[in-house]
């Protein structure tokens, strides 16, 4: 499938203090974080921590109680054309059911204003050329998703929200989508998106934005791979320190100070200790931490027990 994506000037989105409470209750409580342009921010949290109330904010979809949302410096609801500069997916069932794709495409480009011309660019690019006269009632939930990446990408827009867009996708449909992501941000544009998937997060985002019991906290992607390669005990752990610093390498004792972690390979470590004759009581590789286990970690693990069929789901791992 072709690339939706038009060339675009850098674009920044930037949330300040968003907060909504209902009946005495906070959804959101003071959210702020920013989305610099060319980058692609992944939005997560448990089910019911504000997510959603947080992107109808972001869009002026709903009023917040205080706090504000920009787009280069602009809220959405005064944006001269917001279809221009923001695409947007929040509900793939939004979609007038009686109407067919081409109908339905046909109606957002003339919202907007886009040509036809980019109308057809935009079907083609998410695989619906061949059902542009079915209902969108009968489509499933993977092409109702692909029609509303295609209406949300039809402006060429610079900014892109899009929420759980890879439900209902195939693995070929995920891998455009991702694909899409990239080349998006590789040309300047900013994505938020919220996702259940982390996994397929894992692997296109930069930065993470976990959201918990309506308050939102930023990690940056990078800090999903470990800074240390290895983790070593040896029986004078201070003089093997001094021995790896001096060979230009980085290690510190881990929080209980039983180990070392260094910034190398295994194997580097056990040939250093072999040569500097220090004996190694334990050498393992470091532990990856996955975006899931943040998450997790995050949140409390407040949401990992009780009801198994919810986590998984959260997840987006089959059920064991």
């Amino acid at each position: 499938m072709q690339n939706a994506v038009l060339q675009q000037p850098s674009a920044k989105l930037s949330v300040q203090g968003l907060t909504k409470t209902y009946r005495g209750k906070t959804a959101v409580r003071a959210a702020s974080f920013d989305c610099a342009g060319g980058t692609i921010t992944g939005f997560v949290g448990p089910n019911g921590s504000g997510k959603s109330t947080t992107l109808r904010m972001i869009l002026g979809h709903t009023r917040a109680d205080s706090g504000q949302a920009y787009f280069d410096g602009v809220p959405y609801v005064d944006l001269h054309n917001p279809g221009r500069t923001v695409g947007v997916l929040l509900d793939a069932s939004a979609h007038h059911d009686g109407r067919t794709v081409r109908e339905t495409l046909r109606l957002a480009a003339l919202t907007i204003g886009a040509s036809k011309a980019r109308t057809r660019a935009c079907q083609t690019a998410v695989g619906l050329e061949s059902v542009g006269n079915k209902r969108v009632g009968s489509l499933s939930l993977g092409m109702r998703q692909r029609l509303g990446i295609a209406v949300a990408t039809l402006g060429a827009p610079r900014f892109l929200i899009l929420d759980e867009p890879a439900n209902g996708l195939d693995p070929e449909g995920i891998r455009w989508l991702r694909q899409l992501l990239k080349s998006f941000a590789a040309t300047g544009g900013t994505a938020l998106v919220s996702s259940h998937q982390l996994a397929e997060l894992e692997m296109v985002a930069d930065k993470l934005i976990v959201i918990d019991r309506g308050r939102a906290r930023e990690q940056e992607a990078r800090t999903f791979h470990p800074a240390h390669e290895s983790v070593v005990s040896t029986e004078n752990d201070v003089l093997f320190r001094e021995r790896l610093t001096s060979r230009g390498i980085n290690a510190h004792a881990n929080s209980d100070h039983t180990a070392l972690l260094v910034e190398a390979a295994p194997d580097i470590v056990g040939r250093i200790a072999r040569d500097s004759t220090i004996a190694i009581e334990s050498l393992t590789s470091a532990p990856l931490q996955t975006l899931e286990d943040f998450f997790l970690e995050t949140t409390s693990g407040e949401h990992a027990a009780g009801d198994d069929s919810a986590l998984f789901d959260l997840l987006g791992r089959p059920k064991q």
